[in-house]
């Protein structure tokens, strides 16, 4: 076979066409990577570069808005595609149209950070959507700097400069359908070191220890501690490792495996997390799943009538590589994000996991002796709740201060730059309560922070007596 003949299609019809722009390429690149299907691969290809992709796009003088609208309509593309061919399953056109929601709302917010610099020069822009003319809907200016951290590589830690107000700095993922339990998963392979799951989740197993017993106690909001012990998770925290990281760039290579590796041998010596989750998506098991790992500290969480303080046994760790500093979180990569919804999708079907009862630790941390909130704060603003189908848990009203009367002081808001919406509902919650008594919120928090101390001295002594009538547990459902 000649090497003219041994060219594949694909290849073939690349060189018989003009190649297109850099960005326009890497737009194309990053959607195609996720097309799994060879022929409707090429289909998109063809009809991509075929109805001038680029077009005016590359008139605009903005690179961040050129890319964004370059996204966007490969997006629109791939959608009339995948709705046109018979093949296509529904699912798939589902996160098709997903995905071409998501990139109209950022194409809206980096045309929002362009026109508060240049209003002159894109007021009034029109997008071609489907054949219509539609304008862009801009909900709400977003400041310069937010526009361009979207597109930005994250500077070394100690040149981070404070923030006063924290955005979304992770490049987001289409939303997805909130609470929805995830389809069933089950392993695929596994071999030395790792193990691989149907819904792309890999796992690597070569740092996974064994931890203390899982054991604790669930307290109703009401009666406070129940009988029983529990030993399964029933949630998850999000964290971020705290850990050193450099440029997420070419030539660093080296640096960044034995950053990783170092942090990997440090988190299995104490026991920090259950899944740490690396800068190139990678996802690590280090503490197993059965145990409990150390990395809640002193936390409080609560669902309905069930309330849990001991946040180390009750729930699983995943902390994701990156670090929480001056009011918010470094970019996390969006391979970190899928990686990250992947094994979130898992553990929820594992432990039959609710998804209010997946959470951040910068929302759950406290300070017990001194009765304060945000004791660490990662994560305390910014996680993308909705790109995990999950509901956001920045809005419900906080469960130690609505619970147990905590509080925040002035180190707190200068850290955060403001309370989060469901702070400030908590607040209310024990004004209303102080109207309806005739009383004073100071009475009201001093009396609920009375309980807390009483459950939480308790809590101990009534898991080991619960233990010799141990409570039905969830069955385990990994393949």
């Amino acid at each position: 076979m000649t090497a003219t003949t041994s060219i594949s299609t694909e290849q073939k019809y690349r060189l018989e066409r003009d190649a297109c722009g850099r960005e326009f390429g890497t737009e194309l690149s990053r959607l195609t990577g996720d097309i799994e299907d060879p022929v409707l691969k090429l289909k998109y290809l063809r009809g991509a570069i075929d109805h001038g992709g680029e077009g005016p796009v590359d008139l605009v003088p903005c690179a961040p808005v050129r890319r964004a609208w370059y996204r966007m309509r490969g997006l629109e593309m791939l959608h009339r595609i995948v709705r046109s061919d018979a093949s296509a399953s529904q699912i798939v056109v589902e996160r098709v149209q997903m995905a071409r929601r998501a990139a109209r709302r950022s194409l809206g917010g980096v045309i929002a950070g362009a026109l508060f610099l240049i209003p002159a020069l894109f007021a009034g822009i029109v997008i071609n959507i489907g054949g219509e003319q539609e304008p862009v809907q801009i909900a709400e200016t977003k400041s310069a700097s937010t526009a361009a951290a979207a597109t930005s590589m994250p500077e070394p830690i100690d040149e981070m400069a404070p923030a006063q107000v924290m955005a979304q700095v992770a490049e987001s993922l289409p939303e997805e359908e909130l609470g929805v339990v995830p389809t069933t998963i089950w392993m695929a392979d596994r071999g030395p070191g790792w193990e691989l799951y149907s819904n792309g989740l890999r796992v690597e197993t070569s740092y996974t220890v064994a931890g203390k017993e899982r054991s604790y106690v669930v307290h109703h909001r009401d009666s406070g501690p129940q009988r029983g012990v529990h030993t399964k998770p029933v949630g998850i925290i999000f964290h971020t490792s705290e850990s050193d990281l450099w440029p997420l760039e070419e030539g660093y290579e080296r640096e960044l495996r034995r950053s990783s590796a170092s942090l990997l041998k440090y988190l299995q010596r104490v026991q920090a997390y259950n899944y740490l989750i690396d800068r190139f998506g990678r996802v690590y098991r280090v503490v197993e799943d059965e145990t409990r790992a150390n990395h809640a500290g002193r936390g409080i969480w609560a669902r309905n009538e069930d309330v849990y303080l001991d946040l180390n046994s009750a729930f699983l760790g995943v902390s994701f590589e990156s670090r929480w500093e001056g009011g918010r979180t470094l970019p996390i990569t969006r391979a970190q994000l899928i990686a990250g919804r992947n094994l979130t999708h898992y553990l929820r079907q594992r432990f039959a996991i609710a998804p209010e009862m997946c959470v951040t630790h910068g929302l759950t941390s406290v300070n017990a002796k001194r009765k304060l909130i945000g004791y660490h704060l990662d994560w305390a603003r910014g996680f993308p709740f909705e790109a995990f189908g999950l509901p956001n848990l920045y809005t419900q009203p906080t469960p130690s201060v609505a619970l147990f009367g905590f509080s925040y002081d002035e180190d707190f808001l200068n850290t955060v730059g403001e309370p989060w919406p469901g702070l400030l509902a908590a607040d209310r919650l024990l004004a209303t309560e102080a109207r309806e008594r005739s009383t004073t919120i100071e009475e009201v928090r001093r009396e609920r922070q009375s309980r807390y101390q009483e459950w939480s001295k308790q809590a101990p002594a009534d898991a080991s007596v619960a233990r010799e009538s141990p409570t039905p547990q969830i069955a385990d459902k990994r393949g």
